[in-house]
């Protein structure tokens, strides 16, 4: 909807507009990284802990955008632009999302609950979208921001609203509710899904019902003593229509027989006094459970069972994450082939675009059948999408795209079906390139992705994206304003991957990365990382390649300072070289000591054509550590005082780095100008209320090749370390020493989870698999999934069992275990 800036202001209680309040726009944005059409859009800049939107003001206006919501006095002004200066941005942006609400009548759903929201949301959407044109929330945008961008959305074309609204804490969802004012709700369920914040669960689930207050009809399984008690209790239901469901008691659709089967389940219910049923193409519980909420829905607004009946079996799993993937050709793999819309195409481009390792970005799309635009409509705006997200190619599959393959100004190609595709062989359409495959479910682009994924054994190392950048913000929420972050990727990024995390921490605005060696630092450079690095242990070897990808050395002696300034003399360089100093506060390992400073600052004014202090530093001896915690205040004063010695000599103000991970939380004091953010990146915290806090990064997994009986008193592998004391079932699982699982851990010391449980190693872990006993695990079978660490087992209860750090654990995951990076 285009409005015009003056018009939006007066809705935000603007306090000043600077510039020509007649500027229009269409769309509104508050990622600097997710803009699709600059010179319509409305940027609102705003402030929160980990980030402040003002400091992108000058990079969106050379992108494009004319138009901006400000609460922070600006240095520069644009005079052809436009600035609506509001009291707080956040509470602006949600006034005119709440104004925009008033102008349609269209039915709007809001959904909350503990647990379910997106999947119903989805679901809904899937069953009723060749009936009505839907419009519902992005993924999961249910919060105080992404409810606002989501009812930005409606347009008068739109004949139903979805839109979920989740709260943490209380006081939340009144404002969610201003925002949205549903005319239906639904809650799913009350569970102890974030309920920190709150006094109980009764308190909770009346928090989550105050999103339905004036809604006209409220839908929800009664079985929920908390939900159905707040419901029953509250006279603001009074005038509400009650839509229920149960297994227990009388209900409008009051359940009876449940039957699983391995991959569906049957689920029998009377509703109007009438015997009905539906099958879904689930069989776990939660599925079950969703699938019956939006049956009630479906019912009570009028759908015929029959065809509930034929779309509840074609329903698809919504899948809440992107898959990164190595590919053949040299390609990585980006997997999102179970749904295709404008809404999730766009996420998916965001995400296409956030990976640098391929200068070329290719999209291989299917027809988009959940659509109530014209087809071109429709594809003109997949058009503009592919455009201004930069994609190279497009590989168009299926008859309706290619009917409109003209509207494409991109290197194109088309097919009319995948299997038109597949004949033509697609290992060699691709080479050198980041591929996004974006199917509707009905196009089978699995098969496509099966052909294009790089071979390797079933043993993978997943890591979670969000998780990465969940725990960085968490660090991040420390620190004062002024406090830059050093990411260490050294290690391959502590084994997590080298690239993948360093791609991410970029698209973070992180101020630096840190490498041990200087071939890592290259290969992120050749992968299109440019912002600052660190190379921790130089050597006179590796100069050469530092100066050539401009990194940045650590220098700790005066041997490697000199061989630096030697190979800089020798290649001509004009500009100074960024280094970086290490003083010795008591490791006693690297770094200068506190008596040679004078030469150290001689050495440095010397030679200032040629260098220019970075940063100085030091390490923690034991900052995990309580006992020694008056050792570290020691570390702390002296790098202090042996810092500032040196800064007052140089004609820059270097930064100032001491804390890692463990000390962030505890000596706030020696936060200095910047922090290094390690092993607490990845999940792991020696500090007991941060590990609450933080999300595990990563999860070693691999499955059952083989189960065998043995008998009593038979052994196990090799030199006959173990011996059965009973007859016993035994998997075999392909991870040995090879990939990481230590010898250590043979012979009962160290265990994996199958199906939630633990089962212990048996006899010695061999090169490329062990034996484990799963003789009290029921329903155990072959291809079964195993978890080594992550869900059940932890990263520290390995290290523990092994007798050392989480460090080592992670570090010593092979490189020849696939990595699987996901974003959900």
């Amino acid at each position: 909807m285009i409005t015009t800036l003056n018009a939006a202001a007066s809705t935000m209680l603007a306090t000043e507009v600077i510039g020509n309040a007649n500027t229009t726009f269409e769309y509104i944005a508050t990622d600097s990284r997710k803009i699709i059409h600059p010179s319509s859009t409305l940027f609102f800049a705003l402030n929160g802990n980990n980030s402040n939107g003002h400091k992108y003001i000058d990079e969106l206006y050379d992108y494009g955008i004319r138009a901006f919501v400000i609460q922070e006095e600006l240095a520069n002004y644009y005079d052809d632009a436009c600035y609506v200066r509001v009291q707080n941005s956040m509470q602006a942006l949600q006034m005119l999302a709440r104004a925009h609400r008033t102008l349609f009548t269209l039915p709007v759903v809001g959904i909350t609950g503990s647990n379910g929201k997106t999947i119903v949301k989805e679901w809904l959407y899937q069953l009723m979208q060749a009936d009505k044109n839907i419009v519902r929330s992005p993924k999961s945008y249910n919060s105080q921001l992404g409810v606002p961008l989501s009812v930005w959305g409606i347009n008068s074309t739109h004949q139903l609203a979805l839109f979920e609204a989740g709260i943490s804490t209380m006081g939340e969802m009144q404002k969610l509710q201003q925002i949205l004012q549903p005319t239906q709700g639904i809650i799913t369920n009350i569970g102890d899904a974030h309920s920190e914040n709150f006094e109980s669960l009764d308190v909770k689930a009346a928090q989550k019902l105050v999103l339905f207050n004036n809604c006209n009809e409220l839908y929800y399984c009664k079985d929920y003593t908390a939900i159905h008690q707040q419901i029953s209790s509250v006279q603001n239901f009074d005038t509400t229509k009650l839509y229920t469901w149960s297994k227990k008691t009388k209900a409008n659709l009051q359940i009876g027989h449940i039957t699983k089967t391995e991959d569906s389940t049957t689920i029998q219910g009377v509703y109007d006094n009438t015997f009905i049923q539906i099958i879904i193409p689930f069989a776990d519980d939660a599925s079950i459970e969703n699938a019956i909420t939006c049956w009630l829905y479906l019912l009570c607004n009028g759908y015929d069972n029959e065809i509930i009946k034929h779309r509840m079996l074609e329903l698809t799993p919504v899948e809440m994450r992107l898959e990164l993937k190595d590919g053949i050709n040299n390609c990585t793999l980006i997997n999102d082939s179970y749904n295709s819309d404008l809404g999730s195409l766009a996420i998916a481009l965001d995400f296409l675009n956030q990976q640098k390792q391929h200068p070329k970005k290719t999209l291989v799309l299917s027809d988009i059948q959940q659509s109530k635009q014209t087809p071109h409509e429709l594809y003109t705006q997949v058009s503009a999408l592919i455009k201004n997200k930069n994609i190279n190619r497009l590989i168009g599959v299926g008859t309706a795209i290619t009917a409109h393959a003209h509207l494409f100004d991109v290197e194109k190609s088309f097919y009319n079906s995948t299997q038109d595709l597949l004949r033509n062989g697609v290992a060699q359409l691709f080479n050198n390139e980041t591929l996004l495959l974006k199917g509707a479910r009905s196009f089978e682009f699995e098969s496509i992705a099966k052909q294009l994924q790089q071979k390797a054994h079933e043993t993978v190392l997943e890591i979670n994206l969000n998780a990465v950048q969940y725990n960085y913000n968490f660090y991040k929420k420390m620190l004062a304003p002024h406090v830059k972050i050093m990411a260490m990727v050294k290690a391959f990024s502590y084994g997590n991957g080298g690239f993948e995390i360093a791609n991410l921490l970029h698209y973070q605005h992180v101020d630096y990365l840190a490498v041990a060696y200087a071939d890592e630092g290259v290969e992120l450079r050749n992968a299109g990382i440019n912002i600052p690095i660190m190379v921790m242990n130089p050597d006179a070897v590796g100069f050469d390649a530092m100066l050539t990808h401009n990194l940045e050395p650590e220098i700790y002696s005066f041997r490697i300072l000199d061989a630096l300034i030697v190979a800089i003399k020798q290649r001509g360089i004009k500009e100074p070289i960024g280094i970086h100093l290490e003083l010795e506060t008591g490791m006693n390992r690297l770094g200068f000591d506190g008596d040679q400073l004078p030469n150290l600052i001689v050495k440095l004014k010397n030679n200032r054509q040629y260098l220019v202090v970075k940063s100085i530093f030091s390490h923690f001896v034991g900052s995990d550590e309580p006992s020694l915690d008056y050792y570290s205040k020691k570390q702390i004063a002296l790098f202090d005082t042996l810092s500032t010695q040196l800064m007052h000599t140089l004609p820059n103000v270097p930064l100032r780095h001491f804390c890692n991970s463990s000390a962030i939380g505890k000596f706030a004091n020696a936060h200095f100008d910047m922090i290094r953010l390690g092993i607490g990146l990845y999940g792991i915290s020696s500090n007991v209320y941060e590990q609450q806090q933080l999300q595990p990064v990563s999860s070693l997994k691999t499955i059952i090749s083989q189960l065998k009986n043995v008998k009593q008193d038979q052994s196990i592998g090799y030199s006959r370390k173990g011996v059965v004391e009973r007859n016993s079932l035994i998997a075999t699982i392909p991870i040995g020493y090879a990939d990481g699982l230590p010898r250590k851990l043979s012979n009962g010391v160290g265990h994996v989870v199958i199906h939630g449980t633990k089962a212990p190693i048996v006899g010695n872990v061999c090169m490329d698999m062990c034996m484990i006993d799963v003789t009290d695990i029921k329903g155990v079978q072959e291809g079964d999934e195993v978890i080594v660490f992550g869900k059940g087992q932890s990263v520290y209860e390995q290290a523990h069992a092994m007798n050392t750090i989480p460090y080592e654990v992670l570090t010593s995951v092979s490189r020849r275990v696939k990595r699987v990076y996901y974003h959900e």
